[in-house]
């Protein structure tokens, strides 16, 4: 009997304000964005299933691609909020009762690979809370309120924190409803565990988990997956 099961719960819910249209939507090498995802989730061996966290306005046109690319895997939508934080929740209440774990992703980040998200969610199994990154490359600064340097923190302890995001279910429902007593918003997931004093585990993935936020970046995606030697 499988012991765990997990739920992906895709954030493509955003404004995409940046790219100046829909994102998840435009083809690289001639595939929808959001279509590289999911296949990504489809194939992966511990994704049992695939909530979608979208625009209603969009659900016709993801269903389309979910027949297209056989996204077996797929169980049902749920309507975005105001925020990503509010959007993730709406997605958390969708998932199976059966869940144990949930696998939180940005639609964005396409060029996600499936042995990624089967490492991410097999180190959620042994450490409750993990999320994939890497190590930052460039040295960073903080600037006080002048743009005048304050500081400069030790860029070997820095790193870029990407998704999936995956945590145990009671972990991450506790932290949820913490937030939503104490009425407080974050941009990031793994901040919800942190700030119930529990520790979230950093698996290093790969510096190509990049995610579309310009139109520039679409080039770069397509060569990134031309080096894969692959489209899909």
């Amino acid at each position: 009997m499988k012991k765990n099961f997990v739920s992906a719960i895709i954030a493509a819910a955003g404004s995409s304000s940046r790219m100046g249209k829909d994102k998840i939507f435009l083809p690289i090498n001639n595939i929808p964005s959001v279509a590289y995802t999911l296949m990504a989730f489809e194939n992966a061996s511990t994704i049992d299933e695939i909530v979608i966290v979208c625009q209603e306005k969009h659900q016709d046109k993801l269903i389309e691609i979910i027949e297209n690319y056989s996204i077996k895997k797929f169980k049902s939508f749920a309507v975005g909020g105001s925020t990503r934080q509010d959007s993730v929740f709406s997605g958390i209440k969708k998932c199976n009762p059966l869940t144990t774990h949930f696998s939180i992703h940005d639609a964005a980040r396409c060029l996600i690979t499936s042995r990624e998200i089967d490492d991410a969610v097999c180190s959620s199994f042994v450490h409750g809370a993990c999320s994939l990154g890497v190590p930052c490359k460039d040295t960073l600064k903080i600037l006080d309120e002048n743009n005048f340097v304050s500081e400069t923190p030790d860029r070997s302890t820095l790193w870029i924190i990407q998704t999936p995001q995956v945590f145990e279910k009671t972990l991450y429902i506790d932290a949820m409803n913490t937030a939503m007593k104490n009425n407080t918003n974050y941009t990031d997931d793994c901040q919800l565990i942190e700030k119930i004093g529990k520790k979230v585990y950093i698996l290093k993935g790969n510096y190509s988990n990049l995610k579309i936020t310009t139109p520039d970046d679409i080039a770069i995606f397509e060569n990134l997956l031309n080096l894969r030697g692959k489209n899909l």
